[in-house]
């Protein structure tokens, strides 16, 4: 059974920094893009970040470019969002989800095209 589980996340001043963690289990994971969403109260879920299974392509959403990186440990079965420089709007639940890589070294950051999600972590950023 294909499980993913968040875990990293906390309240910090802005400025601050947070990883974020994801553990996979249960399918090949390889054989899977990963990617970071986040959704704020009210509002839809939008994609933060994703990495693809080899690891050699990222993709960031404009608001996190050059703040956040993404990266994978394929031996351990993890993929990590290093957050820098947070700002009050990167406040929401972040989740990870699995997408299998049908088409090799691509990923896109679009929810609706992933089907496995985690339980989400919740970052909140304020002074």
């Amino acid at each position: 059974q294909l499980q993913l589980v968040e875990s990293g996340g906390g309240s910090v001043q802005p400025g601050g920094s947070l990883r974020l963690s994801c553990a996979a289990s249960g399918f090949n994971f390889d054989n899977y893009a990963i990617g970071w969403f986040r959704q704020a109260p009210g509002k839809d879920r939008k994609g933060v970040s994703c990495i693809t299974e080899t690891g050699g392509r990222t993709i960031y959403a404009d608001s996190v470019k050059g703040r956040f990186t993404i990266s994978r440990d394929n031996a351990k079965n993890t993929v990590d969002l290093q957050m820098n420089n947070l700002k009050p709007e990167d406040t929401a639940v972040y989740y990870c989800g699995a997408r299998l890589a049908t088409v090799r070294n691509m990923c896109i950051i679009s929810a609706n095209q992933y089907l496995n999600w985690g339980q989400g972590t919740q970052v909140t950023v304020s002074s």
